[in-house]
This record gives C-alpha cells, sequence and structure tokens, in this order.
C-alpha cells in the first residue's frame, strides 16, 4: 500500500501553526525566552535564509545565460528589457497611489493613543539605511550600478542587478560564438541550473523547520499585544494587498487572457513560504522554475523575475505609501497634495535596487520619510508589527514578479499556453 506524503504547503503550514503556538507560550515565559530564542530559534531560522541565498546566485546566473544565448537577437533582448522596465514602472506606480488612496481614506493613524504603542529598538534598520543613503539614487546612478567592476565582488554580495546585466551580456556573446565552440559550455549551464534546481528541492526538506523557528522567534519576540493598538493598520494592509492583488493584478491578468486565480493556486505553496519567512528571495528559484513549466520562455522568466526583486515590489510600496501616511497621521500632520506628489516620487526612487529580504521595506521608509517632514521616531511604533505586515506584503511581491513574467511573455508573443495547461492538469493528477 502507496503511504500518502504531505505536501511541502502543508507541511510549512502545519509549522507556521505549530510556529505561533510555541512563540505564544515563550512569549510568557521571560526565563526561558531569551535563551531559546537567540540560541535555538534565530540560528534555526537564518540557517534556511541562508541556504537559499546560497543558491539563487548560480540559479540566476545558469538560467538566464542559457535563455540569452537560446533567443540570440540583440533586438528580441532590447524589447524584452524595455516592456519590463515599463511595465514596472507602471505597476508600482499604481502601488503607491492605491497605498495613498487606502491611507487618506480610511485614515488609520487618526485617533490612535501614542502611549498605548510599545516602541521598538530600530538603530540596526538606521544603520542600514545610512549605509543606503551613503549611494546615490536616480536613473543615471541605477544604471551605473548595474554595471559590475568585479562580478566576483558582486556574486559575493549577491548584488543581483549586476549579476543580470552580465549574465546578459555574457549570454549575448555566447550566442555569437559559433556551435561547436559554444555548446560544450552551455552543456556546463545546462548541467548547473539542473543541479541547482534538485538542490532547491532539496533545500525546501528543511523549510518547515525554518519557517518554525522563524515565527516561533517572531512572536515570541513581540507577542501579540502589540497588534491591538496598531489593529486598524494591520487591517487596512492587509486589505489593500488583497484589493490590489485580486482587483489590479487581476485586471491586468484578464487584459493578457490570464487568470489571477489558476496564478495563485499555481503558486500557493511558494506563496505560503513566502508569507511565513516574509522573504521573496526564499522561492526565487521555484517561481522561475514554476513559470517556466506555466508557459513562461526561460529567458524571459530567468530576466523579469530576479529584475523584478529589485525594481518591482508591489508589496512593499503599497505598504510604503501607507505606513508614510499613518505615521503622518499619528503625528498629527497634515500632508498637502503636493507633498504626497513628492513622497510617490521619492518611493518611486527609493524603492529601487533594494533586496527581497526581511526588513528591506523599513529601510525605505527610513530613507523617505524625512524628505517629507515625517519623524523618523514614528517608525519605532509599528516596528512591532512590521514583521505581521511584511509576511503580507511579501505574498504579494511574489504574485507580482510571477504575473510580470507571464506577461511580458504574453506580449513577446512566446507564451505557450499548451504548455501551461499540460502543467495545470499534471498537478491535478499529483
Amino acid at each position: 500500500m502507496k503511504q500518502k506524503r504531505i505536501s511541502i504547503a502543508w507541511q510549512i503550514l502545519i509549522a507556521l501553526i505549530l510556529g505561533i503556538i510555541v512563540g505564544s507560550i515563550l512569549h510568557n515565559q521571560p526565563e526561558y525566552q531569551d535563551y531559546i530564542v537567540t540560541n535555538i530559534l534565530k540560528p534555526a531560522g537564518q540557517i534556511f535564509i541562508s541556504l537559499i541565498k546560497m543558491i539563487v546566485v548560480p540559479i540566476v546566473i545558469s538560467t538566464l545565460i542559457l535563455g540569452i544565448a537560446g533567443i540570440g537577437d540583440t533586438k528580441k533582448l532590447g524589447s524584452i528589457g524595455l516592456k519590463t522596465i515599463i511595465y514596472f514602472e507602471v505597476i508600482t506606480t499604481v502601488a503607491i497611489i492605491v497605498g495613498l488612496l487606502a491611507a487618506n481614506i480610511f485614515q488609520p493613524g487618526a485617533g490612535v493613543d501614542m502611549s498605548m504603542l510599545h516602541k521598538v529598538d530600530i538603530t540596526k534598520f538606521e544603520a542600514t539605511t545610512h549605509e543606503y543613503q551613503s549611494h546615490a539614487h536616480g536613473f543615471l546612478q541605477t544604471i551605473l550600478g548595474l554595471i559590475p567592476t568585479n562580478i566576483i565582488d558582486s556574486m559575493a554580495k549577491a548584488q543581483m542587478l549586476p549579476i543580470i546585466f552580465f549574465s546578459v551580456i555574457f549570454g549575448v556573446g555566447l550566442a555569437s560564438l559559433p556551435h561547436e565552440t559554444k555548446q560544450p559550455l552551455l552543456n556546463v549551464f545546462n548541467a548547473i541550473a539542473e543541479t541547482m534546481f534538485k538542490v532547491t528541492h532539496m533545500v525546501m526538506l528543511y523549510a518547515p523547520i525554518g519557517v518554525f523557528a522563524l515565527i516561533a522567534a517572531t512572536v515570541a519576540t513581540f507577542g501579540f499585544s502589540s497588534l491591538v493598538p496598531l489593529f486598524k493598520l494591520v487591517v487596512l494592509v492587509y486589505t489593500a494587498i488583497l484589493f490590489f492583488a485580486f482587483i489590479v493584478l487581476g485586471s491586468v491578468a484578464k487584459f493578457c487572457g490570464l487568470n489571477i486565480f489558476n496564478i495563485i493556486k499555481l503558486l500557493k505553496d511558494e506563496l505560503i513560504l513566502a508569507f511565513s519567512t516574509a522573504s521573496s528571495e526564499t522561492v526565487l528559484p521555484r517561481i522561475i522554475q514554476k513559470t517556466e513549466a506555466y508557459g513562461a520562455p526561460r529567458a524571459i522568466a530567468s530576466f523579469v523575475i530576479p529584475t523584478g526583486y529589485s525594481f518591482n515590489l508591489d508589496g512593499s510600496t503599497l505598504y510604503q505609501s501607507i505606513a508614510a501616511i499613518f505615521i503622518a497621521q499619528l503625528y498629527g500632520i497634515d500632508l498637502t497634495i503636493t507633498q504626497q506628489l513628492i513622497l510617490v516620487l521619492t518611493l518611486m526612487v527609493t524603492s529601487k535596487g533594494v533586496a527581497g529580504v526581511p526588513g528591506a521595506s523599513f529601510v525605505v521608509l527610513l530613507a523617505t520619510l524625512g524628505v517629507v517632514g515625517i519623524p523618523l521616531e514614528g517608525l519605532a511604533f509599528i516596528a512591532g508589527v512590521d514583521r505581521i505586515l511584511d509576511m503580507a506584503r511579501t505574498a504579494l511581491n511574489v504574485v507580482g514578479n510571477a504575473l510580470a513574467a507571464l506577461v511580458i511573455s504574453k506580449w513577446q508573443k512566446q507564451y505557450d499556453a499548451e504548455k501551461a495547461e499540460n502543467y495545470m492538469l499534471s498537478l491535478k493528477q499529483v
């Protein structure tokens, strides 16, 4: 008799629930909390994040070079790149505007008693922000940041944009070589890609333990008491994210002949994992693999998705605009239309080039608020619930980037609808 195996999605969900339970117990046991969180839970969670970071760079390089070398046409590449950037800018701007409208209409910060709020130390975020702000931002600076002076150094630091730039250039150069010269190297990159996807499956076996540890550590540290005064903010962020996912992205999908519900169903395992870990980076390899299986060409999937991790963070920008207005309302600051427009433009710039890791949105907010005169200290009041908010915005980032790869494939007339249909049928049979 064949034993039925629990799927990875269910394993992660069970781990999430157990993590919440254990974290709640530890939160009320201060004599054990610090030791267990510091010496057991945080290291166990960090192991999973480190394992994911270990596999991301080789997968992106190998799949992207293979895909680009397969296209071999610089005009096609230019077309894909231009359409990708335009799409990212439009969708990101819509996300910021939706966030501002939601915050202005529902006023989550109005009437909140600041004395009831728990302040969290944000020193570590301020240090990261200072480093982030020390680099110039803007169009030309972004272009300059794309070009690696040392690709080995960029790989060591996991700087995704320079890695993508190098891989594209390398792929174009490789494509121009005679078949007998380039084929051995293509075989090597293909072997690396296939091996790393196998390694990804191996790493995912540890995912439930990683999720359990990360959630338990968060709940043990902050508990649920920090949620009560900020309940309105949490509800608004989650509602706005659901609205954006199903209405905005759903409309984009429908316009392009896709179904957002099918895409979410396709990515359910990855969404649970991204939600639990609050890191979109944890699912990057699997998102590339699944969008390719769902009909997107490898070249487009491996280019659009990693690029989107820096340029197309729908959930993050949506949250940042809500959080900025929330803090202004907290201090009784009435932002003018001009100030809010400045905020939109600033977020459009500062949100680019940020890694898909926990806390990245917090850093962007710290770098942005001062521009329109919002006190940075206000972020210390929402830091306690940031992890809860981060989980939702990360899940939206994943959906947004997966959809982007499929949309660009449609625009390039390279989407394989038959392959997508067959893949969905195969999932039903599992």
